[in-house]
């Protein structure tokens, strides 16, 4: 932190004060609890814990109170905070076939065994403004039915018994994953790195470079094959018992594309795969996720790599909005010294050119030139 100037620690503790201040609002006003923000504000809530890597319902309703409602500075008080606990290892990979599915559309099939269940959505809402939410409205009590035990098998494993989609890229047995977390990013970068990156990048960037995918820059034609939204259950390896054991259920999103197809001399057409996973209801992440992870494929899948989306270096390098936020708002702390050696040097080069253009204008070179 700069301190520049005199008086500067105070004046930082006054903007400290007033801040919480102007967070509090109005006195008159009801305070809001954690529990209205993570009861009422759900998919912020979802956002802080997926691009901050911490799966906490109540420490991103804290961070996002904290933060005045500002979602990028409650995921970076989120990282902050998950970077002083200890890391005990590593849970088992979760299994999404297997979710108590809350919400799972298809765009590739009408019929899918163990049905389409459209969940909590805003997809047909009239996008009006609703007056009777500020009167204190209370809603309906949902329709509710019997929890169906019918197996909801991925989109993607039903068109791979087929051979009609890529085989899912399988890693070796007991091979290491990378931990963005813990280790700088080093290209070229691994599927496993990309989908870390991806998954704690910006929302709004992966929306940009998913969207720009779709305008030709990428030649990314996609269907959406399956979005299911619900809970898992994670497992841990406990040593001391040496089998895996249940740590408890988390909300999650996927995202399965069924991209264009491809093929060989040697291979036949199939459809090709982009994936995205993050935590809650997070649906325009990992449907950006997948269109961003299947144009960063380009190379694994012999295509020329031209746009922006396709680039890793520049996708993984600009995603992050932690990284944005600080390297953009750090222009807003002192650099006078720098300033005033920019400042001395536009005036030396201006004097230099009033004195070269008075001379090109005297009357001599003016006569000498028109000669």
């Amino acid at each position: 932190m700069y301190v520049a100037v005199k008086g500067g620690e105070r004046a930082i503790e006054n903007a400290h004060r007033l801040l919480a201040h102007k967070r509090r609002g109005d006195q008159d006003v009801a305070e809001i609890a954690l529990d209205q923000i993570s009861e009422q504000l759900g998919l912020a809530v979802d956002r802080v814990m997926s691009e901050g890597s911490l799966y906490d319902r109540e420490l991103a309703a804290l961070a996002i109170k904290q933060a005045r409602g500002d979602l990028i500075e409650a995921i970076f008080l989120v990282r902050a905070f998950r970077a002083t606990l200890p890391r005990f290892g590593a849970s088992e990979p979760v299994d999404t076939g297997a979710m108590r599915v809350q919400r799972r559309v298809s765009a590739t099939f009408k019929d899918i065994p163990g049905g389409q269940i459209l969940g909590p959505t805003f997809d047909y809402t009239h996008r009006l403004l609703d007056p009777s939410l500020a009167e204190g409205f209370v809603p309906e009590t949902p329709a509710a039915a019997e929890a169906s035990t019918a197996p909801t098998p991925r989109v993607t494993d039903i068109l791979g018994r087929d051979g009609l989609i890529e085989s899912s890229p399988a890693t070796e047995d007991g091979a290491s994953v990378g931990d963005l977390t813990r280790e700088p990013l080093n290209f070229p970068a691994d599927r496993d790195l990309r989908l870390q990156n991806l998954a704690r990048g910006d929302e709004g960037f992966l929306l940009a470079m998913g969207y720009s995918t779709q305008r030709g820059y990428g030649r990314n034609h996609p269907f959406v094959g399956e979005i299911r939204f619900g809970e898992v259950e994670v497992d841990f390896v406990a040593e001391d018992v040496g089998f895996a054991v249940p740590l408890g259920a988390i909300e999650l999103t996927e995202c399965q594309m069924v991209n264009q197809f491809k093929g060989s001399a040697t291979e036949a057409p199939c459809f090709t795969r982009g994936y995205g996973l993050a935590f809650g209801q997070s649906e325009r992440k990992t449907m950006s996720m997948a269109l961003v992870d299947r144009a960063l494929r380009a190379r694994e899948l012999g295509e020329e790599a031209l746009a922006p989306a396709q680039d890793e270096e520049f996708v993984m390098s600009h995603s992050d909005n932690v990284q944005a936020t600080g390297f953009v708002e750090h222009l807003k702390l002192p650099h006078y010294v720098d300033f005033q050696s920019e400042l001395g040097l536009l005036r030396k080069l201006r004097q230099e050119f009033s004195k070269a253009f008075a001379d090109a204008n005297t009357p001599d070179a003016m006569k000498e030139a028109a000669e």
